[in-house]
């Protein structure tokens, strides 16, 4: 039979994706367990699913947050440049091709890689490469 489990993912400061269960906050280690889950939302920066978000000269800070669409088809990031990329999803190769999207702030935040997620996702932008 089919159930649900509520499962929260996290990255560490050490660069680390780590599962747990919730309430009971057991860690998951099982990574065949791991593999197996669909995700309802995905915010992580970190993952095989989106590889093709760092750049070639990019450091592990350089990309603060990630918002995959409802329709699971397409991902922005948002970085310390200032640039917000829309990406396919997932993007597990390496250096993949994105569109970028031009909104004028200094960094780019969680918060504001929201707003940004809100007006692409009504707008329907769709990613050509």
């Amino acid at each position: 039979s089919k159930f649900s489990v509520v499962i929260s993912k996290v990255s560490t400061g050490s660069y680390k994706r780590q599962v747990y269960e919730v309430p009971s906050g057991k860690q998951l280690l099982d990574q065949a367990v791991i593999d197996r889950i669909t995700w309802a939302t995905w915010t992580s920066v970190l993952g095989d699913e989106v590889i093709g978000i760092w750049s070639r000269h990019a450091e592990k800070a350089d990309v603060n947050c990630a918002c995959v669409s409802h329709s699971g088809i397409n991902l922005v990031t948002g970085d310390d440049f200032g640039m917000v990329k829309l990406f396919d999803f997932p993007c597990p190769e390496k250096f993949v091709s994105f569109l970028v999207l031009v909104f004028f702030f200094f960094i780019i935040t969680t918060s504001t890689v929201g707003l940004m997620v809100l007006y692409c996702f009504s707008r329907r932008c769709v990613m050509e490469v």
